[in-house]
């Protein structure tokens, strides 16, 4: 929390005006200058007196902008601390929105000049302000700056506390899309986070019903697809059955979008191939690579083979579905095992693969009826084994009470 500690006996809203206005009007001369500088302290000294504190941020943040660039980081943080110290004299919740905005918007006007003080600006006025919807206002702000002024790395680990800043927040559907669409773009700026961008796209893409306008999603819909398709370490993704990728089957102009997200979630390699020998042009557009989408799909459909219920996959079908040469049908293993998408022993006598685990492209309903059944068989084990036990302690207690009995017969007998 930043704490406003006055040095002098001025007012230091007034300082600051002052200070701002003086830098402003430097090169206009005396005779010029004096008469704005003394206008506008006279402003400043009015809103103060009749507390009209919204009046006074917008006068302020107008002068701080108009000098930014003239002063150092530490002045224009100095400068911007006082600013933002107003929010605490709002007369109403609706004055400290309006507050927010109004000095939100001026701070990432100028996203290319001190980037990464301005993002600290933002975060010390969210710090500063209590009201849920004004803070989350700010973020907004500071997620845009992130982008526009090249600091996203100073943003990236509050994602992980987004679900609790939701919370706390208590925003609508409307402002959650904007939100995980803003998240995504500032990830989208970092090739190592893809898996994280496509994450918050999914978010954005899954706030929409079919009752909604699906056309405002279409574009980022495509996104999400060619995203996926193209991220290399994303082999799992759950787009196929929402309704703003749904759209897209039905769509002209981009139904191959769809096919081709369909193909990687639940075909093979040939299929991919037919697609790829018809839809050249479509992959072109997009800046899909053909040799690291066959790649993609070869350990998909390896995987795809896997999740037969046998657990167990001849080096021959590997061989056949996935287009290699016998002695390339290991390496392939070896790959999908690297990637953690399968746990497998390959029993080279039998020419097999022994699968224990695979991983799911897709977690839809038919895997969560499959999971249902699985967990179901492993309560009725678990039943039976306790039935089981139970019955041995029965038995083995039985056992020990006859034996005890006999003991006892035979010690009166001796007597």
């Amino acid at each position: 929390m930043t704490t406003i500690v006055p040095t002098s006996e001025e007012d230091p809203f007034l300082a600051v005006v002052r200070f701002t206005s003086q830098l402003a009007w430097a090169d206009a001369g005396p005779e010029a200058a004096e008469p704005e500088i003394t206008r506008l302290c006279r402003e400043a000294e009015e809103s103060i007196v009749a507390g009209k504190w919204l009046e006074l941020a917008s006068l302020m943040v107008t002068s701080a902008e108009l000098v930014s660039s003239k002063i150092s980081e530490k002045d224009l943080e100095c400068t911007y601390t006082i600013i933002c110290s107003l929010v605490k004299n709002a007369n109403s919740a609706e004055d400290v929105l309006e507050m927010v905005k109004a000095i939100s918007s001026k701070v990432v006007q100028q996203p290319s000049d001190k980037a990464s003080l301005r993002l600290k600006i933002l975060f010390n006025l969210y710090n500063l302000v209590d009201h849920p919807y004004a803070r989350f206002q700010v973020y907004m702000k500071a997620l845009t700056l992130a982008v526009e002024g090249k600091v996203a790395e100073y943003i990236v680990p509050s994602f992980e506390k987004i679900d609790s800043f939701l919370k706390e927040w208590s925003i609508d559907t409307k402002d959650q899309r904007q939100l995980f669409l803003a998240i995504a773009n500032v990830l989208r700026e970092n090739k190592s986070l893809v898996k994280e961008s496509l994450k918050f796209l999914t978010k954005y893409l899954a706030t929409f019903s079919n009752e909604d306008a699906l056309d405002e999603a279409k574009e980022e819909a495509v996104r999400a697809v060619i995203e996926f398709v193209k991220a290399s370490s994303i082999f799992q993704c759950d787009l196929l059955d929402l309704p703003a990728v749904a759209q897209l089957e039905k769509d002209a102009k981009y139904a191959p979008v769809y096919q081709l997200l369909k193909i990687f979630l639940t075909q093979r390699l040939n299929a991919y191939m037919e697609f790829q020998a018809a839809n050249a042009e479509c992959l072109q557009t997009y800046g899909l690579v053909g040799e690291d989408c066959v790649t993609k799909m070869r350990l998909l459909s390896l995987v795809d083979l896997a999740s037969d219920e046998s657990g167990k996959i001849p080096y021959t079908s590997i061989k056949d579905t996935l287009q290699v040469k016998e002695e390339e049908v290991e390496l392939w293993i070896v790959k999908a095992i690297t990637a953690k998408l399968i746990d497998c022993k390959m029993d080279q006598m039998n020419q097999v693969v022994i699968v224990s685990r695979c991983s799911e492209r897709e977690f839809g309903s038919k895997q969560w009826q499959s999971l249902r059944t699985k967990l179901a068989t492993w309560r009725d084990n678990i039943g039976n084994v306790i039935s089981t036990i139970e019955s041995n302690k029965v038995t083995e207690e039985g056992s020990q009470a006859s034996s005890a009995s006999a003991a006892t017969i035979q010690g009166l007998g001796v007597r």
